[in-house]
């Protein structure tokens, strides 16, 4: 989709998008590397969450609110809201804190109710412990997880035959999204002159650690 591509693009201007050789956190030598930090100013962080609603108007989802796990979940999902606004889809949303609050309003939750279909906004999906920890929360307020939206898939295995993003679509029976995936950088990269030698080693880093 224009999207995607247009996505990988600012990522990639942004340095956000790497190529090269990194080491993963399961000790791999990937030779690409995101990092959603790399947006760090007002003009890139409102394009990129300007993806993430193009993303989910895409999808078709139905949802009525959206939830940002802390941290990084957290602008992602203002930020995404903002943008549907601006698309005409006017949209709650909340957050959670890592610590409850004893003063004040109280409580770990900051923002609109969590109610209805809620669509969780992160950066990536490693473990799936963040989702995990967001659909307890949504749960605890007797709402519905909807469907998770991601950046970026990986499309690689975890520890067994399927990818971190599989097995939270398996496990809670709902979609996980990417504003892109890794078909998307593939021909993102093969679309490029200047990087087109590193499309050897993305395809040999997928042969290795792919899934379907």
């Amino acid at each position: 989709m224009d999207f995607s591509r247009n996505f990988l693009a600012l990522a990639e201007r942004m340095g956000a998008l790497r190529f090269g050789e990194f080491k993963t956190k399961a000790g791999r030598l990937s030779p690409y590397f995101f990092n959603t930090a790399q947006f760090d100013d007002g003009a890139s962080f409102g394009e990129l969450c300007g993806y993430y609603a193009q993303a989910i108007r895409a999808s078709g989802i139905a949802f009525d609110t959206l939830f940002g796990p802390a941290y990084k979940g957290i602008p992602l999902a203002a930020g995404t809201a903002i943008q549907l606004a601006a698309q005409g889809a006017n949209t709650p949303f909340c957050f959670n804190r890592k610590e409850a609050k004893d003063h004040g309003e109280g409580g770990t939750l900051v923002g609109a109710p969590l109610k209805g279909r809620v669509i969780v906004i992160d950066d990536v999906i490693t473990a799936g412990t963040s989702v995990r920890e967001s659909v307890e929360i949504i749960r605890a307020s007797s709402a519905e997880l909807a469907g998770v939206f991601i950046a970026i898939d990986r499309m690689e295995r975890g520890t067994g035959e399927k990818s971190a993003a599989q097995e939270v679509r398996d496990t809670f029976g709902v979609p996980v999204i990417a504003v892109a995936n890794l078909d998307d950088l593939m021909q993102f990269i093969r679309a490029d002159a200047r990087l087109a030698t590193f499309l050897p080693a993305v395809q040999q880093y997928r042969q290795t650690y792919g899934v379907c």
